[in-house]
């Protein structure tokens, strides 16, 4: 369905696609542009670059210029995918449940390729309702209804959002300098969301819900099959773990970015870092607990996804475990790293340090074995500037109360530990999940809060820039689907490493490192939408994080010297 007209008669503008220039009447939305163009495309047009400025498809071509399509297989097509999805669930929701009878629609957290949403409301949400949900959901897609935007003075976008209750974007709002807001509207709906929208639900072919705890799980296909559903395997240990957080959200009054910003400018930041670390420090203290509790323990393995904070913790969970009386002696994995030369290159010839290969796993588990014998073992140091391993005089004895305390991407992976007995490992999973969203309808992804973390780590400690980190991430994502998301649920623990706080820190150390990134970079595009999305946060100065914080392993200044 076409969202705009145009007259005949109209001046005619000239757009160049894919080097051959075309003309067409000003005015012409390109949404008609794109379906001229889709049977040339495998996947759906989502959005469109105009002279280097992404476009929604809504936008009328005004002018001459040169344009290239977006598919949703590309990572901001996807996210534009999965917003208007969520516009259409809550758009659903109000619809079957009545708006008088909802008081909150709140997307939690992703599940894999699920979108957990839970709904406050004065009767418990059933089956039944998930059904009728969907079917609206369905409904909209055949009616292929147009979804339309407006910019609105910013003191008329607080009304709209006071009128429809909306307090979270109230408070989102407060703290905001532009002095437009662009909100959609979805068949009478008015929403605020953060980024691009498709023109209307008839581009939604595929999606599902499912009656998930006690919420909806929004399926979505994944980005690398668009056009696809895949099944849905609940993940028991990971979900708990992302309510615990949300919980302590909720607990000390921090439920958005609006919450936060309040906290913050109220001038009450300093004890609501003291609490939030206090209930991590709680956390770290029940898993050691743990540990020592189960007897027998000697190899505690730490493993998760890039800049979840494993070293830190790693660390910490050491001086807890001194507390009853354990000798943690802290190990990384990376230190077994084969010689550069031997590492296993990519599709691309690039050196692939994700892999299992990547790691001398065969002299760990010798090593390993020797230390639960009794034995005396050297242990190496892996030299990164050189690329290879070297010894110096690192020799360990395991006494009766020492502990390895083991950390690297690939602990929870059994051919990584392949000799060594189950009843001496205790297993612990490090997540990074993001435990705040924007508002009550626009998730921060836990994917943005990693990237900005290693980029500062990244900046600080290596040299490397942020467009360098950038380029790497979908590397990096896809070790970590291929060898360290499968073995999450396997862990005997799991730890949400995330602080409510930590964007607010960790924005005045990325800002000027996103800013370098030039626009003639393919990594362009992403810095200006983490920019965007930074911009939601007041900052708070890094002097109010202790020392011991898993923050200051991105930001520097740890008592851990990591």
């Amino acid at each position: 369905m076409s969202n705009g007209t145009y007259r005949k008669g109209r001046e005619m503008v000239t757009i160049t696609i894919n080097g051959e220039k075309k003309q067409y009447p000003q005015g012409m939305i390109y949404e008609e542009i794109a379906k001229e163009y889709q049977p040339s495309y495998k996947d759906m047009i989502a959005l469109v670059i105009e002279n280097g400025k992404i476009r929604e498809l809504i936008k009328p071509a005004n002018k001459d210029c040169e344009l290239t399509f977006i598919t949703i297989r590309n990572s901001i097509g996807h996210k534009t995918y999965v917003r208007t999805a969520t516009m259409m669930l809550v758009k659903a929701v109000y619809d079957v449940l009545g708006r008088e009878k909802v008081k909150k629609v709140k997307m939690e957290f992703a599940i894999g390729q699920g979108y957990y949403c839970r709904i406050k409301m004065d009767e418990k949400l059933t089956g039944k309702h998930v059904e009728q949900i969907g079917q609206r959901m369905r409904e909209m897609v055949e009616q292929d209804i147009p979804i339309t935007k407006r910019s609105y003075p910013i003191d008329d976008a607080m009304e709209i959002f006071r009128q429809n209750k909306m307090e979270d974007k109230q408070k989102l709002f407060r703290y905001r300098r532009s002095s437009f807001v662009n909100i959609y509207c979805l068949d009478g709906y008015y929403d605020y969301y953060y980024g691009y929208m498709l023109p209307s639900t008839g581009y939604m072919k595929y999606f599902d819900v499912m009656h998930y705890e006690d919420g909806i799980l929004l399926l979505i296909p994944g980005m690398e099959t668009p056009d696809k559903i895949e099944y849905f395997e609940p993940r028991e240990k990971f979900f708990h773990t992302l309510m615990t957080s949300a919980n302590w959200g909720e607990m000390m009054g921090i439920d958005s970015v609006g919450d936060l910003n309040d906290t913050i400018c109220d001038g009450q930041i300093h004890d609501m870092i003291l609490v939030q670390e206090a209930l991590q420090e709680r956390r770290i203290g029940e898993i050691a607990k743990e540990i020592v509790e189960k007897g027998n323990v000697k190899f505690v393995l730490i493993a998760g996804p890039s800049s979840s904070g494993k070293t830190t913790f790693s660390h910490r969970l050491s001086i807890q475990l001194r507390t009853y009386g354990k000798i943690p002696h802290p190990i990384a994995l990376d230190d077994y790293f084969v010689n550069r030369d031997d590492t296993p290159r990519d599709e691309n010839g690039d050196y692939n340090f994700e892999c299992l290969e990547a790691i001398d796993i065969k002299k760990f588990n010798e090593d390993m074995n020797q230390l639960l014998q009794g034995e005396t073992v050297e242990l190496p140091q892996f030299n990164f500037k050189l690329g290879k391993r070297e010894y110096h005089g690192n020799f360990k004895t395991l006494g009766k109360e020492d502990i390895l305390v083991i950390e690297g991407i690939h602990g929870l992976n059994p051919a990584a530990t392949f000799s060594m007995p189950d009843e001496s490992k205790f297993k612990i999973y490090i997540s990074a999940l993001t435990s705040i969203n924007v508002d009550e309808h626009n998730r921060i992804p836990t994917t943005d809060g990693r990237l900005i973390r290693r980029m500062v780590r990244d900046a600080r400690t290596r040299g490397t820039c942020a467009r360098r980190t950038i380029e790497m991430w979908p590397s990096v994502r896809r070790g970590e689907e291929q060898y360290i998301f499968p073995f999450q649920e396997s862990a005997d623990e799991m730890f949400n490493s995330v602080l409510i706080y930590e964007l607010a820190v960790l924005k005045q150390y990325a800002e000027p490192l996103l800013f370098g990134i030039k626009k003639s970079d393919p990594e362009y595009y992403e810095a200006k939408r983490l920019l965007k999305f930074l911009e939601y946060f007041q900052g708070i100065d890094s002097k109010n994080v202790p020392s011991n914080s898993i923050c200051r392993e991105f930001i520097g200044g740890s008592y851990f010297n990591v």
